[in-house]
């Protein structure tokens, strides 16, 4: 598999056309029907290689822009979330120099 092929499991006769935020593996039961007991297993069962969890990434990036940016009378939500994300991104880095300041006396 080189850069910008399709991926091994795709099968364009199967599929139809392909769809970037479909998972085109092998079905597993989802995350919110596992029970406790099986959860270790259900962990096992992941890919758990660079490629696969860009494939996620890139999955979930998708999903996101087909539901929140690109619908034909989409809102102000992702400019919303992008910003939130922002803000929370800026202070989990900044956070080593503001914790200094907590109880620094102005007087």
């Amino acid at each position: 598999m080189a850069f910008g092929d399709y991926l091994a499991e795709y099968n364009p006769k199967v599929h139809g056309p392909y769809e970037p935020a479909r998972y085109y593996g092998k079905a597993d039961v989802p995350f919110g029907q596992v029970k406790l007991g099986e959860l270790g297993a259900w962990f096992g069962r992941r890919n758990k290689t660079p490629s696969a969890i860009a494939g996620a990434f890139s999955r979930v990036w998708w999903r996101w822009n087909h539901k929140y940016v690109q619908p034909k009378r989409a809102g102000i939500a992702p400019f919303l979330q992008l910003t939130a994300a922002a803000m929370t991104f800026f202070y989990a880095i900044n956070y080593g120099k503001m914790r200094h300041h907590r109880r620094y006396k102005y007087h």
